[in-house]
């Protein structure tokens, strides 16, 4: 997988790049291409479709990395990215290692997104909003959007790696809105994978119905009540809470930084042993899968917390040099545009013993959270706050009365170590997750598993526990949901 560059192409790059020293350099080179249309009204509009191509070369001497990019992968315009790079340095020349090319598997596509008619899109489109309609009367609105992108690159730098990768993304969301007598909800739902569009030929209209479902039971929402209770946190969407509040602070730059609550405890007990999660880029076809990262290195699976204990962060190239470690294949870039920094890939709370019948069961006064609509951590302080998209009251040991305007608010750390049970059903869901300012990167914000984050969280009118274009890249990363008592 190193068709975009030719081997003696990159040699030449990455001499220029180290001609007047530096102790590491590198060239990202990349291929984009996608589509994307929208059902709104039942018309179908918003079809888009794009294509890009380019490489960026950077250079590191000392703490300082040296970047240049160029639109196009023309052998000259490389040679001249490689000599601005070079050109604040001014020490000796360092020659590169020899490259030496990776065997490389990247993940096997049925069908190609690419070859599907348009016709075809479109028709799957109007079945999503025919699906959605077709559940009531109530139902006023339904978008549905469909997106596809693949993206080749290819890898080499001055310590003889040599690799490259052909990923293929698919994805449908349907966002559906609710009136009733001025009352006014919505619901949502979104399937995508690491796949082709094979994934879109077993019944993909069910998310249209289950988006049309959420809408309509939210109509009979009473409001979210307040104060501290218990709280069970769902899989697939709820893992965007294990995701944000754990998963971010783990990235080994902010832990550099000194910017998360996670630095210095590695090897400490952050949680009761119950709890199992890892990092892993391998898991088969997932949204956040990749056979390597932006930086050549092997996607793994990563252990961040063993009984409880946390056991490792998450690491780029740059990031493990600098804590003498290996990386753990996290590094991603946003386009080659962009230098790579640490992301999540599929990040989950591994499955537990309990169903998520008998976590409800043990719940006298609660709250459910099925799904989260947004939110955001502090990294430095842990604390965070969540939207509830779907939840509900838990009462004497039963799921209730739907509820609205529910917050989820805590701290990590408190959060994290309240979980007191989790869940043994498991599946993913896809997410799109910002960084640092830069745009979307893929995230399989999914939950493996169904957890209660222990009794810390409350309900303040909502409930709080106290104790993330055709040719946008995208980093995948999923989650677990939890069960947690104050």
């Amino acid at each position: 997988m190193t068709e975009l560059l030719d081997q003696g192409v990159a040699e030449r790059v990455l001499a220029r790049a180290l001609a007047n020293g530096g102790r590491f350099a590198e060239v990202f080179a990349e291929r984009r291409r996608g589509q994307s249309m929208t059902i709104d009204e039942s018309r179908i509009e918003a079809v888009q479709s794009g294509a890009e191509e380019g490489a960026g070369v950077r250079v590191v001497d000392g703490n300082t990395t040296y970047f240049a990019h160029v639109d196009g992968l023309d052998p000259a315009d490389l040679e001249r990215a490689a000599d601005e790079a070079a050109a604040a340095l001014r020490a000796e020349r360092r020659e590169p290692q020899p490259l030496q090319a990776q065997e490389v598997a990247p993940i096997a596509i049925e069908r190609r997104p690419e070859d599907v008619p348009a016709e075809r899109k479109a028709e799957l489109l109007r079945e999503l909003d025919e699906r959605a309609r077709g559940k009531g009367s109530e139902i006023a609105q339904v978008t549905a959007v469909y997106a596809e992108a693949r993206r080749q690159v290819t890898v080499a730098n001055s310590d003889g790696l040599f690799s490259g990768d052909d990923r293929t993304r698919t994805r449908i969301a349907v966002q559906t809105v609710a009136q009733r007598n001025g009352t006014v909800e919505t619901g949502a739902e979104t399937l995508g994978a690491h796949r082709g569009f094979e994934l879109l030929e077993d019944n993909p209209g069910q998310i249209a119905e289950q988006a049309a479902g959420k809408a309509l039971t939210l109509l009979d929402a009473v409001p979210a009540p307040s104060g501290s209770m218990p709280v069970v946190v769902g899989g697939g969407f709820g893992g965007v809470l294990f995701h944000e509040m754990t998963g971010h602070g783990l990235e080994a730059d902010h832990i550099q930084k000194g910017a998360s609550v996670y630095v210095g405890k590695l090897g400490e007990q952050v949680a009761q042993p119950l709890l199992n999660a890892y990092d892993d880029g391998r898991l088969p076809s997932e949204w956040g899968s990749d056979a390597i990262d932006d930086e050549g290195r092997p996607t793994q699976k990563t252990q961040v917390i063993e009984e409880g204990r946390l056991t490792s962060y998450l690491y780029d190239h740059l990031t493990a040099e600098r804590d003498g470690v290996d990386s753990t294949g996290n590094g991603r870039r946003e386009t080659f545009r962009h230098l790579p920094i640490p992301r999540m890939t599929n990040t989950y709370i591994a499955p537990g013993n309990a169903t998520p019948e008998e976590m409800i069961a043990e719940v006298q006064r609660g709250f459910y959270a099925v799904s989260f609509g947004g939110g955001q951590v502090d990294p430095a302080t842990g604390d965070f706050v969540f939207g509830v998209s779907e939840g509900y009251l838990i009462e004497r040991g039963k799921v209730t009365s739907p509820c609205r305007g529910a917050t989820l608010i805590g701290n990590c750390l408190d959060a994290l170590a309240a979980i007191d049970a989790v869940g043994d059903d498991f599946f993913m869901k896809t997410g799109i997750c910002g960084k640092g300012g830069r745009g979307s990167v893929r995230c399989l914000i999914s939950a493996r598993s169904r957890a209660a984050p222990s009794r810390r969280p409350s309900a303040p009118g909502q409930a709080t526990p106290r104790p993330t274009s055709p040719v946008t890249a995208a980093a995948p990363c999923a989650s677990t949901a939890a069960r947690s008592r104050a």
